[in-house]
């Protein structure tokens, strides 16, 4: 079978990964937060180099607390480094923060519950020492 090249392979896909590039240019990590820093703080520090797409704080799902970490997302891939460049190592609620681009999530292995068999190792183990 011969596959026409304007056609939904290799051509089409290669756009479509580069604006995936792209969009991931601009969303930052932002790391060593203060658990009093708001999504608010963070919109207002880093609105003064680029406009603010979204911010958001990383929290605990079981307790609602902050991670003391969290995602910026920048307009343009330029103002995602000209924040980098400006804020990383600055301090904010008395900590210093880092500042980099946010790399994509790695694929966890094993089952749904993320842990596989791992935790079914210790099992019945419990109190029998």
């Amino acid at each position: 079978m011969i596959r026409n090249p304007t056609v939904g392979n290799s051509l089409e896909q290669g756009v479509g990964l580069q604006n995936i590039t792209n969009m991931s240019n601009n969303k930052l990590f932002v790391g060593n937060l203060s658990f009093n820093t708001t999504e608010n703080d963070l919109q207002d520090t880093f609105a003064a180099h680029g406009t603010v797409l979204e911010a958001n704080l990383m929290t605990d799902r079981v307790s609602g607390r902050p991670r003391g970490f969290g995602f910026v997302t920048m307009s343009a891939p330029e103002e995602a480094q000209a924040a980098i460049s400006a804020l990383d190592g600055t301090s904010i609620d008395g900590r210093a923060l880092t500042v980099n681009a946010a790399k994509p999530r790695e694929e966890r292995s094993g089952s749904a519950g993320g842990h596989g068999g791992s935790r079914r190792e210790y099992r019945g183990t419990r109190g029998r020492y």
